[in-house]
């Protein structure tokens, strides 16, 4: 059966070769789904707050999947995971950087109401080539018991045909942090989850059954082919770029524009349904708190909770997130 619940204790450490981050690697990621200035091009980093070209935090997530599942899922699938309590990124990712991980056993229980799987929490670090840290993360994943009689595969209904999800044409205006409304929720449009396009991320970053092959996934505990979670999370970055683009453009029509930074991490990360091959995803986010920077003068920090639902209604994920957004003109 590959890996197993079993295959893990409480205090065990797993640790791997390191993985280069290359430029194009970088910026490819970006243009799919980050597309930031510090994320693109060396000459536009130099204006923003960062100063130069730099990994997305979330492809830095991405390449902690791709080590985690070659180094602690020796290769073999797992039966997915909840989420993620807290993810800090500490370090940018700069072009050429090499990342290992290290990866810490916390605990592990068994399932008091699925008697064929436990779960297992887990401390990893990625560290640089000189063992600085770059990102920590504290999650769990379910793993599949050795010698446990496995339950029924959820029943799918698979997702009708439907025309391509156009883009919205909606727009407003994008405040100073100092000046945003507490509670504002922007809708940040919908995206439709292509087979494809589910089975390429998977083979880049986080390649288990029931995210690359079809026939493989029906016989998971999923019951068909699904979106990683790292997946969904990239969609929802990139739902907001392409909704902040409209509003930027209608705010420079009358005004200065507010620069965005990056982002110091999030938490409490549910994966709350599976999101299937012809899922319709609707996200949307809510800003909940704004405080200056001590640090960054003309700056501040926002705290935004973000969610997405499906086409029935039903929520599929959610986090609370950070980033550094500019204060004041």
């Amino acid at each position: 059966m590959g890996i197993a619940f079993e295959d893990f204790t409480k205090g065990q450490v797993i640790e791997g070769d390191p993985i280069t981050a290359t430029r194009d690697e970088l910026v490819g990621f970006a243009r799919e789904f980050d597309p930031q200035p510090f994320h693109l091009d060396e000459a536009a980093a130099k204006a923003t707050f960062v100063g130069t070209l730099i990994g997305s935090g979330w492809q830095t997530a991405c390449f902690g999947m791709r080590l985690l599942h070659r180094d602690a899922f020796r290769g073999h699938t797992s039966m997915g995971s909840p989420g993620i309590d807290e993810l800090r990124w500490l370090r940018p990712v700069l072009p050429g950087d090499t990342l290992r991980a290290r990866i810490v056993v916390e605990e592990t229980r068994v399932s008091a109401s699925k008697p064929d799987r436990g779960f297992v929490r887990f401390m990893m670090t990625v560290l640089g080539a000189r063992d600085e840290r770059v990102m920590t993360q504290a999650f769990t994943v379910i793993f599949a018991r050795r010698g446990a009689e496995p339950m029924a595969p959820r029943s799918v209904v698979p997702a009708t045909a439907s025309e391509p999800v156009p883009e919205g044409d909606d727009a407003v205006l994008l405040p100073f942090l100092g000046e945003a409304e507490i509670g504002a929720v922007r809708d940040l449009g919908r995206y439709r989850f292509e087979p494809d396009a589910i089975m390429d991320f998977a083979k880049a970053y986080d390649p288990q059954d029931f995210h690359t092959d079809p026939k493989r996934a029906e016989r998971t505990h999923f019951g068909g082919l699904c979106a990683s979670g790292w997946h969904t999370a990239a969609i929802w970055m990139k739902r907001l770029h392409a909704t902040w683009a409209r509003d930027m453009a209608l705010t420079a029509r009358s005004g200065p524009v507010p620069q965005l930074g990056p982002s110091p991490g999030f938490k409490d990360m549910r994966w709350l349904r599976p999101v299937y091959a012809g899922d319709t995803i609707r996200y949307a986010t809510r800003l909940v708190a704004a405080r200056a920077s001590s640090s960054r003068p003309g700056w501040g920090v926002a705290s935004h909770h973000n969610t997405a639902e499906n086409q029935h209604g039903e929520p599929v994920f959610e986090f609370t997130g950070s980033v550094f957004w500019q204060w004041s003109a």
